[in-house]
């Protein structure tokens, strides 16, 4: 089987079945028995890009070796204000250092707020320091802890010692996902924080994106009475270790809050309309979730 997630053969989509794990890289069996090295922090660059709307902005990279280059696009922050308007508040969970973040903030304008949580000490010092690059522009408030059903504190694993990717994988053995550097991290029930420390923006919330690597069904049960009455766009990630069962039932959750599901493509937030059956279709991709009077 092809490495592409969006694989096609012949011209059309197949249905991934996830019988058999993945290979751990010969690098990792170290890791996997416990043998890993310090915690290694990296700094970060900053890189300037010239959009045609939004001009100047400004983007802190980090220079984690397994960290991809980021690219902050004017047609990312055009296909965003299709739906989102200047003032609006964005949810962005599993912020990383703020390439999703920083975006979605443009297109709200300085005016707008986006709350970014990113639970990893190694990566939200790169995220705070985003939210204050481009201050006449945008409103990001980064949180340093995850969105979970409870507080508490919580084993994030991740691929490496200097924590780039990971993620709370409850239901994944690591001998699939092959992250195995673990790390504490805070959680907190997000909506009950953001009913305790910002009731006014709830009011005004448009978006909420979810990323956590296979925990973003559990994060956005968590949210359910926000989605339920505040009525906002939901984006969120298809893990590509996501059980096909697991993929349906959340199909289901979501549209038994009246949202209609869609698949993303690059810079195009709304692509073709999925149904239950079709959440299989690729290893690993995006959704957008549209509410059922919006859409």
């Amino acid at each position: 089987m092809g490495g592409r997630e969006d694989d096609l053969r012949n011209g059309s989509e197949f249905h991934v079945r996830m019988t058999t794990i993945d290979l751990v890289k010969l690098r990792d069996v170290p890791r996997a028995l416990g043998l890993g090295s310090a915690p290694r922090e990296y700094a970060y660059d900053v890189a300037i890009f010239t959009l045609p709307i939004d001009g100047e902005i400004r983007f802190a990279q980090w220079q984690h070796p397994s960290e991809t280059l980021k690219v902050i696009s004017q047609d990312e922050v055009t296909a965003l204000r299709e739906f989102l308007r200047p003032g609006d508040v964005a949810i962005d969970i599993g912020a990383h250092t703020g390439d999703s973040t920083l975006p979605i903030a443009l297109a709200l304008g300085a005016t707008g707020t986006v709350f970014a949580l990113e639970p990893n000490p190694y990566v939200f010092k790169v995220l705070a320091a985003n939210a204050g690059l481009n201050r006449s522009k945008t409103h990001i408030v980064p949180l340093m802890f995850a969105a979970m059903p409870e507080d508490g504190d919580f084993t994030f694993l991740y691929s490496d010692d200097g924590y780039c990717n990971g993620g709370f994988h409850n239901s994944v053995s690591r001998w699939v996902h092959g992250h195995f550097v673990s790390l504490k991290v805070a959680g907190r029930n997000l909506l009950r924080y953001l009913r305790e420390q910002a009731p006014d923006a709830l009011g005004r919330l448009r978006y909420v994106k979810i990323v956590t690597e296979g925990f973003d069904r559990a994060v956005a049960h968590s949210l359910r009475e926000l989605l339920r009455d505040a009525r906002p766009y939901v984006k969120s990630e298809i893990y590509r270790h996501m059980p096909d069962e697991e993929r349906a039932a959340y199909y289901d959750d979501l549209r038994g809050l009246r949202y209609r599901i869609f698949k993303c493509d690059e810079h195009v937030a709304r692509g073709r309309e999925l149904a239950r059956g079709d959440m299989g279709l690729w290893r690993h991709f995006d959704i957008l979730a549209v509410p059922e009077e919006l859409a």
